[in-house]
């Protein structure tokens, strides 16, 4: 079983920068970033596989930066250009190990590990 430990986060303001981080307690093959805003369900945006392949969601594409550290089996969130509809809780997520990412995830339902979530509030 593959276990999350998200950090990072916190209270932005608009056009500002954070970076969230997700230990992961083993590899993955594919493991991603989705968020949920207040009301909202949880929809992915971004992921990453093991050769380093990305595919972003629209609503991120240009703005966040999905990357992982191998040997700290660590996966990373960079974000810039923050608005208020950045405004969520964001999870990681990981799939078990040998399955791989889809195309065009990530989709909610592939992933089997989930982090505990951590807090992002973009200050209009």
């Amino acid at each position: 079983q593959v276990q999350l430990t998200e950090s990072g986060g916190g209270s932005v303001e608009t056009g500002g920068s954070t970076r969230l981080s997700c230990v992961a307690s083993e590899r993955s093959s594919c493991m991603a970033w989705f968020r949920q805003a207040p009301g909202q369900g949880r929809v992915g945006i971004a992921y990453i596989d093991s050769d380093g392949v990305t595919n972003y969601a629209a609503s991120v594409k240009g703005r966040f930066t999905i990357s992982k550290d191998n040997a700290k089996n660590t996966m990373y969130l960079q974000m810039n250009d923050l608005t208020p509809d950045d405004t969520a809780i964001y999870y990681c997520a990981a799939k078990p190990p040998g399955i791989f990412c889809v195309p065009d995830g990530p989709h909610i339902g592939e992933f089997g590990y989930w982090g505990q979530g951590t807090q992002v509030t973009v200050a209009s």
